[in-house]
């Protein structure tokens, strides 16, 4: 069983304690509480040097220290404190760094609220699990033999066939009826092939319908798209040694995953509002009069500082759009003002959470929106991002090489 260390203030007060071990057994794992004394808790607070008034605070030192020191064990680690105390939130990413630069573990923060509930934090201890318990397929390198992912996301369905670590067909379409875009996925995907789906040595689902998508297909892998996704992003960027930073805008949540030769430590996801994802540039483009496709390039062409919108809310978001064309503005220079708002809330909803490691790897179907590209860029000083070809693909061909590892389906 995977053991999950929990470092946390105020959870048991709550009733969001039951939450989380809930979430966790969910799983297979087991929710774990770091030993400490009440001796230990004075001396790892002073070789912490954190200024805390919390005696929970305190706590959450003591047991992180714990952790670091080997004196308790555990395979992955969840970090949790109140969304309403900014002490917490100042412990929460030092401890997570603290942990991450003296361990190898995975780690995953979380900010909950007194209404907290299991399902909210199943894809992040649906991760933790996998991250563990599938290290040696997540360390893969190469994809072998011929295999199929499929990534039925929010807004898109994404299927790739791999064969002998190339892609050979892929499939995209919206996502509506998850069942019927997958067949008609797999369907473009072998169309300029030779292969029927009887020839598939393996067949890897992710993204929101995998369970659905992977019942219906007798599925060899079905994995959360966290772990799949950084995965199939490093592989694209043919950066799986070293320390990377996976970025993918999606449609309704955002994606931010540093990775370790290959493998997935840390991450954070959500947004507070769809004005920080791809659905907003969507609505964008349409107010325009212009394909999302050409969204990229025109804000290439403008200066978002002509045109700033300043909500973090997709309805006002709009406004300030439509605000900024009726005073005159250019479309030029609105696309590019929506595409630095979309990497600004990104940037501070997020990015601010985590270590970003060089490089970044931009992936998703945003990436295609060059506009947005050089935006997050510009969020993040001029930093270097890159986006690899196929990256819009990057959960299907994660799903194939990973599952290329477990042998053949007969």
């Amino acid at each position: 069983m995977v053991k999950i260390a929990q470092i946390s203030c105020g959870t048991e007060y709550s009733g969001v304690q039951k939450e989380i071990e809930r979430a966790a057994a969910t799983f297979g794992a087991e929710i774990v509480i770091p030993e400490t004394d009440l001796d230990y808790i004075d001396e790892a607070y002073q070789k912490f040097g954190f200024t805390a008034a919390s005696s929970g605070i305190r706590l959450m030192v003591a047991r992180a220290m714990s952790i670091v020191e080997g004196k308790s064990e555990a395979d992955a680690v969840f970090i949790a404190t109140c969304f309403r105390c900014a002490e917490g939130a100042l412990l929460r990413n030092e401890l997570r760094r603290f942990i991450q630069q003296n361990t190898h573990l995975p780690v995953v923060t979380y900010s909950f609220t007194e209404r907290t509930k299991a399902d909210e934090l199943f894809i992040r201890m649906e991760a933790l699990s996998t991250i563990v318990a599938r290290k040696s397929l997540l360390a893969r390198e190469k994809q072998e033999g011929l295999t199929l992912g499929i990534d039925s996301g929010s807004t898109t369905t994404k299927v790739v066939l791999m064969e002998n670590n190339k892609i050979i067909g892929t499939g995209w379409l919206p996502t509506t009826d998850v069942i019927e875009n997958a067949n008609v996925g797999i369907k473009s995907a072998m169309e300029n092939t030779e292969y029927r789906l009887e020839d598939v040595d393996g067949i890897g689902v992710t993204g929101y319908g995998r369970l659905t998508i992977g019942k219906y297909l007798k599925a060899d892998l079905i994995q959360e798209e966290l772990s799949v996704n950084s995965k199939g992003a490093v592989y694209l960027a043919d950066h799986q040694k070293g320390e990377a930073t996976v970025l993918d805008i999606g449609g309704m949540d955002n994606k931010v995953i540093t990775v370790n030769d290959g493998i997935p430590d840390n991450f954070t996801m959500g947004g507070i509002c769809a004005g920080a994802s791809g659905r907003f540039l969507e609505i964008t483009a349409r107010r325009l009069g212009v394909d999302i496709s050409e969204l990229g390039p025109l804000a290439l062409k403008g200066n978002y500082k002509n045109a700033l919108l300043n909500s973090y809310c997709i309805v006002f978001g709009i406004q300030d759009l439509v605000t900024s064309l009726a005073a005159g503005g250019s479309k030029e220079d609105v696309a590019a003002a929506a595409c630095f708002s979309v990497a600004e809330q990104v940037y501070e909803q997020q990015l601010q959470e985590i270590d970003v490691r060089e490089p970044l790897i931009q992936v998703g179907g945003t990436s295609l929106i060059n506009g947005l590209v050089d935006a997050v860029s510009t969020v993040l000083g001029g930093i270097n991002v890159i986006v690899p070809e196929h990256s819009q693909y990057i959960g299907a061909v994660g799903g194939a090489l990973i599952v290329s590892g477990l042998g053949s389906r007969e």
